[in-house]
C-alpha cells in the first residue's frame, strides 16, 4: 500500500500548521528525534546529510519525541539549543510529537508505512519521494551515513 504524506499537517515550533505538501518536489527524511538516547550521536551524521544534499532536493525533518524511555523531556527551545550546541544540527525541528500509542503526526500516517506498526524507539527514519509517498522505513540502528544511496537515489528519481 502506498503511503503518501501530501495532506498530512504537523505543528511548527511556534505552534501553527504546516502541510507536509508544500514539501512538494523534494525527498524528506523525516526522523523522531531524542536527546537523550544512545542513537543522539545520530544528529551529527542527519546534519551531514542535510548539509550534503540540502541544496540538491533533501530536507531532513525532525519530531522531537519523549515516549522512549522519557529520552526528549526538554522544552523545544531546550532542544534545538542542544541539538545545535552538541552537533551543529540546524535541519529542520518541529513540535514535540508521539511516535507510539496515541500517535500525533507525522506518525498516525506514517506507521502506516510498511512495515506497520508503531515507531519502535527513537530515530527511526522515513524516507519519502518528491510525490510525497513513503519509499522506505528504516529502523533505530540504521545510520544516517547508510542512507546516501537511497537518498541519491531518490533525488534522482
Amino acid at each position: 500500500m502506498t503511503i503518501s504524506i501530501a495532506n498530512v499537517s504537523v505543528t511548527t515550533p511556534d505552534g501553527s500548521s504546516k502541510s507536509l505538501g508544500d514539501y512538494a518536489g523534494k525527498v524528506l527524511l523525516i526522523v523522531n528525534v531524542a536527546s537523550r538516547c544512545g542513537f543522539t550521536k545520530q544528529y551529527a551524521g542527519l546534519q551531514i546529510l542535510n548539509e550534503a544534499y540540502a541544496a540538491k532536493g533533501l530536507a531532513v525533518l525532525g519530531f522531537p519525541c519523549n515516549d522512549f524511555g522519557a529520552q526528549e523531556p526538554g522544552t523545544l527551545d531546550e532542544i534545538k539549543s542542544f541539538c545545535s550546541t552538541t552537533y551543529g544540527a540546524d535541519f529542520e525541528l518541529f513540535d514535540k510529537v508521539h511516535a507510539k500509542g496515541s500517535t500525533t503526526e507525522p506518525f498516525t500516517t506514517l506507521n502506516k508505512a510498511e512495515p506497520s506498526g508503531d515507531v519502535e524507539w527513537n530515530f527511526e527514519k522515513f524516507l519519502v519521494g518528491k510525490d510525497g509517498n513513503v519509499i522506505a522505513r528504516y529502523k533505530s540502528g540504521v545510520t544516517p551515513d547508510d542512507l546516501k544511496a537511497p537518498i541519491e537515489a531518490a533525488l534522482a528519481a
